[in-house]
């Protein structure tokens, strides 16, 4: 299998190749840049690994949510390589991402991911450990800080939509500037493929959470929203 994975969901812009067991990875943190950087930083990725492009089998992309046009970036990129290459895909949650990232950096059991979702809002999901891979024990979600989920046990809280704002359930410690890797993105749908699941390029679409989120931001316009 030579997969090839990409997150552009934050200010990172990262992309990770798997193959036999292997996963290979280049990301750079550059706001605003995702656009320009992705396409070379893949065929770069490819070249180091002696590969084409026509020699993947499997492609994988963070799909949200996130900055809007971060996560538009790497589906769009991802259904046209599909469809180019005849090459099923996977979509994975943003927020799973970086819970698998934190599991994988600090050997975490229980994470839950919060990052900002602006207008006093975040994007929270929750993740245990299980059978060598971070499962959800709910949804990802839209919601305000005080109206997340209580959970049992200790919790390690990771993401930018909170500081020391208090949450409703027993930490142990937070990170705040954890972001989702292509590394990551790799891992999980590896496993996700290992298990029969595919998404077809038809639904390789981003996930936002809001809907018109341009309409309720004070002072924007639809053009200053697809530029966050």
């Amino acid at each position: 299998m030579f997969l090839l994975a990409m997150e552009t969901s934050v200010h990172a812009c990262s992309v990770a190749l798997y193959h036999q067991g292997h996963i290979y990875c280049d990301e750079v943190v550059a706001p605003r840049q995702q656009t320009q950087l992705l396409l070379p930083m893949i065929q770069s990725l490819l070249e180091r690994c002696e590969l084409r492009m026509q020699d993947l089998t499997h492609l994988a992309y963070s799909a949200g949510p996130g900055a809007f046009s971060g996560v538009r970036l790497s589906a769009a990129a991802v259904q046209g390589l599909a469809v180019a290459l005849e090459c099923p895909l996977l979509a994975i949650s943003t927020l799973e991402v970086l819970a698998q990232g934190v599991r994988r950096m600090r050997n975490e059991d229980q994470v839950c991911v919060v990052t900002d979702a602006r207008m006093n809002e975040v994007y929270a999901a929750a993740f245990v450990w299980e059978s060598g891979i971070m499962k959800r024990i709910y949804e990802d979600r839209l919601c305000r800080i005080d109206d997340l989920p209580k959970l049992s046990g200790s919790w390690f809280l990771a993401g930018n939509g909170v500081g020391e704002q208090p949450v409703p359930f027993s930490l142990h410690g937070r990170d705040s500037s954890a972001m989702p890797s292509a590394q990551d993105v790799a891992s999980l749908a590896v496993a996700r493929i290992e298990a029969g699941s595919i998404t077809s390029p038809e639904q390789a679409l981003p996930v936002y959470l809001r809907n018109d989120v341009w309409k309720k931001m004070p002072g924007k316009n639809c053009r200053d929203a697809r530029n966050e």
